[in-house]
């Protein structure tokens, strides 16, 4: 399936975000523009999951296209 839609991968990025690197930045110092680093780092991951899905959405978007046009 991925391999028809790569775009998917986009997909991916949030579970990343929030998930799998949590462990890694699980910590209180350093403090980065008045927050701590963790909640600086969920902030982040919550600004970039609408993108992620966005470029998957998009992607689709394309293929829909493509497809209706051959």
């Amino acid at each position: 399936m991925l391999r028809h839609r790569p775009h998917l991968l986009w997909l991916l990025v949030p579970f990343v975000l929030f998930l799998v690197a949590l462990p890694w930045v699980n910590r209180v110092r350093p403090v980065v523009l008045g927050l701590p680093f963790l909640s600086l780092w969920l902030l982040g991951a919550t600004v970039l999951t609408p993108v992620a899905v966005a470029l998957a959405w998009r992607g689709d978007q394309r293929l829909r296209r493509r497809e209706g046009a051959e």
